[in-house]
């Protein structure tokens, strides 16, 4: 194989693929619903290149505030009737839930 040169990486973006615990962090303690997603996103970026890491892209950014939003929501109504019908919580959740007294976490 003679005559083959090897190809220069110059110039190529760096990517974040996984979001380190502090930038998880600085997600749920940046996310405000009086804001928008952007104004995360733009905090969130100025806290990750403070600490030196990886711009998390908008996209990243967006996906995570929405599971943050999902998980700190708790349990929907729909989901503990599921949990009922297959007796996975006992039938008191649905009271529970519908009081706002609030259903524990199962443990998966």
């Amino acid at each position: 194989m003679k005559g083959r040169r090897k190809a220069k990486l110059s110039g190529v973006p760096t990517m974040a693929p996984r979001i380190r615990k502090e930038l998880l962090e600085a997600v749920v303690r940046h996310d405000k619903r009086t804001h928008p997603i952007a104004e995360t996103a733009r905090r969130v970026g100025r806290e990750a290149e403070r600490l030196g890491l990886t711009r998390p892209s908008y996209q990243r950014i967006r996906e995570l505030v929405h599971e943050s939003r999902r998980l700190r929501r708790g349990p929907s109504t729909t989901s503990i009737l599921v949990d009922v019908a297959f007796r996975v919580r006992p039938p008191e959740a649905v009271l529970d839930h519908l009081s706002g007294t609030g259903v524990p976490q199962l443990r998966r």
